[in-house]
């Protein structure tokens, strides 16, 4: 009974969602595109002949936006769960913390890219500590990952949750990028925990 009232009220909250109806009017399948729609507005990473890479790309949102504004480039899609086709976009179904996804992915573009871009987050649990540390932790892996794949004056943008391990993704973004900056979409929910981190130019080692 409980989880069919919070279940209730979770569709109610999505059909008042300003958003929510924007993305329905607009044909994307999901809000978060407009979130990629401002971040990309305000940093303006995503070039007509950029090569990039999607992670937690499902519904395909973000993959959507970015293939709107790619005509010349490439666009590859990743997600454990299934995707339904989008044109000039590829998707393979991998697991991205698995060693054998990351070469797939390295050996699909075959050269450095030009953006990296995460939506993903792991599943929540209901404990917002857990949460938070777990999708950071994901975020870590992500910005490592991006060092072997996004060229020396590449973009890179995930979503981050404030809390447990922010400081340590913070800090390692530092270490590896000439650029950090934090931006919470007004498009995120308020109440959400979620933030963005755009990071620009690899430092040399």
């Amino acid at each position: 009974m409980k989880k069919n009232k919070s279940s209730k009220n979770w569709i109610i909250k999505q059909h008042r969602d300003k958003y929510f109806k924007l993305s329905k009017v607009s044909g994307y399948r999901s809000r978060s595109a407009f979130k990629l729609i401002e971040l990309n507005k305000k940093y303006k990473f995503i070039k007509k002949n950029s090569y990039l890479l999607d992670l937690g790309s499902s519904p395909g949102g973000w993959s959507q936006v970015a293939s709107e504004i790619i005509t010349s480039g490439k666009i590859l899609s990743v997600d454990i769960k299934d995707m339904n086709p989008i044109k000039s976009v590829k998707f393979h179904k991998l697991d991205f913390e698995k060693e054998e996804s990351k070469l797939k992915i390295i050996s699909f573009f075959n050269r450095k890219i030009d953006v990296l871009v995460s939506d993903m987050a792991t599943n929540t649990t209901g404990n917002k500590s857990l949460d938070s540390i777990r999708t950071n932790l994901l975020g870590l892996e992500v910005i490592n990952f991006s060092t072997e794949i996004v060229k020396e004056e590449g973009n890179v943008l995930l979503k981050v949750f404030m809390g447990d391990e922010f400081d340590n993704l913070k800090n390692e973004a530092k270490k590896k990028f000439k650029k950090v900056n934090f931006f919470k979409p007004d498009s995120s929910r308020g109440a959400s925990r979620e933030t963005y981190i755009h990071c620009a130019g690899i430092k040399s080692l």
